[in-house]
């Protein structure tokens, strides 16, 4: 028996019910033309919204009924066959809310409402903050679907717990849908893979349950960005032998077909009755459970039978050993933390660039503030992709002490790109705003730190008004090693409300920009923000970036000062490094608002900046 299914990797607007469900009912409309018909639609979870409303969830949760009215409605008007659906959505259930997916049949003799799984475990750690918003369920149950099988929902976290797959399939399912909303997280380490790390995990664990239990496992991935976190695409449909039998594509919307053959569930259960040992062990497994010796709060001395162990004591053969064991253990480690798939880098950022300034912001042009430096290079490159050539902006803002060298790279990338350009001269704005508050001052006198940042100001005031003009969104340019040592100008390098850069440090940028082009002049340069002559980013910090970044990389995973040096590095650059780090914590963070109500923004009344 063979059921046709699709996976409907969709890019939801945010916080728009009515929107989303259009877009669902296109996608059913879609899958009406195709021949054989379609058995099971599957779309991701929190399809209807969008997954990081936040405190949204209250204005775009529905009930199961009327989701499973408004679906039918749409089926209707897409004159599709009759079919069964998995939506995941935001739930508003006997006065609580759950993030849910509803499973119905739309259309025949049998359409209703056959199931709501309710997601039981919320993640709440990382970019993650269910449990702040939703209730967790309370059951993994499998049920009767309108193509003649039994099926089961997990929705995203409840993956990771294989108990949860383990009970839907002693409840006697042969599917297991995994409604998913995973952002996107790393680079994966096996050569060739072009996957961020986080889909090669997620790949592994359903995988891992497909094969173990000897069901069909079908994972369906949200698409799209929300808040600078992306969500890959990627779904898959896993068969009962753990083998991938098609991927959807990587941040890219699509319908995924993929035909489930039933009796390949017997094969495979038959090669491998890892399901069936469990039906028969599992009562004893339950009865002994929580009955072994629990102790008094002291560990008890075992005692050694050496007749019911079966050795003895004279015979050991650790004692009197015919050859050396080899002694290992984890050594360090031979991949780069920080290494960079170029390739799946400069995809997944120009899907950010496409999303945050088409998609979400509604602006066809994006504008750049070009220093000439490599950073504002990358950013206008990958913005010309993503964008198209002619709806980036290159804005060279150049002062009167700033290197020559700057302006021709600046115009070097402006004329590779076949960008349009804008040149403003801002000393006159510099030099008269310093002459006004420093009357009794000679010019050259005034403090380099404080010139440096009015210039910068300045050039936010220029990109923000030329933004208005053109009607182009402001790029931001700073890289994850200038944030985190806090070496930018607090309002001005940091304004721009969209940064491709911002989570990749200066050695993952030189190597992004050479991948993408960025003429080989600007990339290997010493790195300078020009604001004095002769200054260089290192000269300042008084250490490479190349020992920078990986010193970084490791004081924000966690590691000790101590265990950093054993990597290699001196007492002296960790200790430069993490006191820029610890020093510039208020760099990196909103204004402090003193918090006097139950409604103080950012603290009880939450939502999204991007919808």
């Amino acid at each position: 028996m063979t059921i046709r299914l699709a996976l409907a990797q969709i890019r939801p607007t945010k916080g728009n019910y009515a929107a989303n469900l259009a877009r669902l009912g296109e996608a059913l409309a879609q899958i009406a033309r195709l021949e054989p018909k379609i058995d099971l639609f599957i779309a991701p979870e929190t399809a209807t919204s969008g997954y990081f409303v936040e405190g949204g969830v209250r204005d775009v949760a529905v009930t199961a009924g009327t989701l499973f009215r408004d679906l039918q409605e749409q089926h209707k008007a897409a004159k599709a066959p009759a079919l069964d659906v998995a939506v995941g959505f935001y739930e508003v259930f006997q006065n609580r809310f759950y993030n849910s997916c509803l499973y119905a049949t739309l259309g025949g003799k049998k359409s209703g409402v056959r199931h709501v799984h309710r997601k039981v475990f919320l993640p709440t750690y990382g970019v993650f903050d269910e449990e702040r918003f939703v209730e967790k369920g309370d059951a993994v149950r499998a049920f009767d679907t309108g193509w003649g099988g039994r099926a089961a929902i997990l929705i995203c976290e409840d993956a990771w717990h294989s108990l949860a797959a383990t009970i839907a399939a002693l409840d006697g399912a042969q599917l297991i849908i995994v409604p998913s909303a995973p952002p996107a997280r790393g680079f994966a380490a096996e050569p060739g893979a072009r996957l961020p790390a986080s889909v090669v995990r997620w790949e592994r664990i359903v995988r891992g349950l497909a094969e173990e239990h000897g069901v069909y496992v079908a994972l369906c991935s949200l698409v799209g960005f929300e808040g600078g976190k992306g969500f890959p695409g990627g779904s898959v449909l896993v068969n009962p032998h753990g083998e991938i039998e098609v991927r959807g594509p990587l941040f890219e919307e699509a319908v995924i077909k993929a035909d489930l053959d039933l009796d390949a569930l017997t094969r495979a259960r038959a090669d491998s009755p890892l399901l069936a040992d469990l039906q028969t062990q599992l009562p004893h497994l339950l009865k002994n459970l929580g009955k072994g010796e629990r102790g008094k709060g002291k560990r008890a001395k075992a005692k050694f039978d050496p007749a019911r162990d079966g050795t003895s004591k004279a015979h050991s053969a650790f004692r009197t050993p015919h050859s050396a064991l080899a002694v290992t253990g984890k050594g360090r480690e031979h991949e780069d933390p920080l290494h960079l798939d170029p390739e799946l880098a400069r995809q997944w950022l120009m899907s950010f660039l496409r999303d945050e300034v088409v998609r979400r912001r509604g602006f066809q042009k994006g504008i750049v503030g070009l220093s000439g430096g490599v950073d504002s290079s990358l950013t206008a490159f990958l913005a010309a992709e993503a964008l198209g050539k002619g709806n980036v902006i290159g804005v060279r803002m150049p002062y009167r002490t700033s290197s020559p060298e700057s302006l021709e790279h600046a115009k070097l990338v402006i004329d590779k790109l076949g960008i349009p350009s804008i040149t403003v001269d801002i000393s006159a704005a510099v030099d008269g705003y310093l002459a006004q508050v420093e009357k009794q001052e000679k010019q050259g006198e005034i403090d380099p730190g404080r010139k440096g940042n009015v210039m910068a100001r300045e050039r936010m005031i220029v990109l923000f008004d030329l933004s208005a003009k053109y009607r182009a969104l402001p790029l931001g340019t700073g890289n994850k090693s200038e944030r985190l040592l806090g070496y930018f100008t607090w309002h001005a390098d940091d304004s721009p409300p969209v940064n491709p850069l911002g989570d990749l440090f200066k050695s993952q940028v030189w190597a992004l920009a050479r991948h993408v082009g960025v003429p080989e002049e600007i990339v290997s340069k010493p790195a300078t923000a020009d604001l004095v002559q002769g200054q260089t980013d290192e000269g300042d910090f008084g250490i490479s970036y190349a020992k920078a970044d990986h010193v970084l990389y490791y004081l924000i995973s966690g590691a000790k000062p101590e265990e950093i040096v054993a990597r290699g590095f001196t007492p002296q650059e960790v200790e430069l490094v993490r006191k820029r780090l610890e020093s510039t914590h208020w760099k990196r963070r909103l204004p402090t608002v003193a918090v006097m109500s139950q409604t103080a923004i950012g603290e009880f009344y939450l939502r999204p900046v991007d919808y």
